[in-house]
């Protein structure tokens, strides 16, 4: 296997592996808030059948409640919806923290991904060879 990855020291081949766990916690993260969104998505659109069914029975006060003070508004700060965390997350905060962690690849690694494991595929597929 040819000798390919950038000469860097210990410690920046640790700072560059935290950065990339940490992209991929973020992106992780970034997954359960879909599900968070689309979750509570799905269950505005069961009060929203349960207003229908409550004004269909002549409930009209509980229709009203939840027209009026559930389905209008967001889960986050009275108005804010979750598709507004997801599109906050991706465009303000995780855009950001990956441009970084991509500068400082391009800096410190001539933009190399994964150092740290492919050195460690190197060792042991060298060590399989002896």
């Amino acid at each position: 296997m040819a000798d390919d990855l950038p000469a860097i020291d210990d410690e920046t081949e640790s700072a560059l592996h935290e950065l990339e766990l940490g992209i991929e916690g973020l992106r992780k993260g970034h997954g359960y808030l879909v599900q968070f969104h689309h979750a509570t998505g799905h269950a505005m659109e069961h009060f929203s059948e349960a207003e229908t069914h409550l004004r269909d029975a002549g409930h009209d006060d509980l229709a009203d409640h939840i027209r009026d003070e559930i389905l209008p508004c967001g889960v986050l700060g009275g108005d804010r919806w979750t598709y507004e965390l997801v599109e906050s997350f991706e465009t303000e905060f995780l855009r950001n923290i990956e441009a970084f962690e991509r500068t400082t690849r391009e800096e410190v690694a001539d933009g190399e991904r994964h150092i740290r494991e492919r050195r460690i595929q190197r060792r042991w597929q060298e060590r399989a060879e002896e």
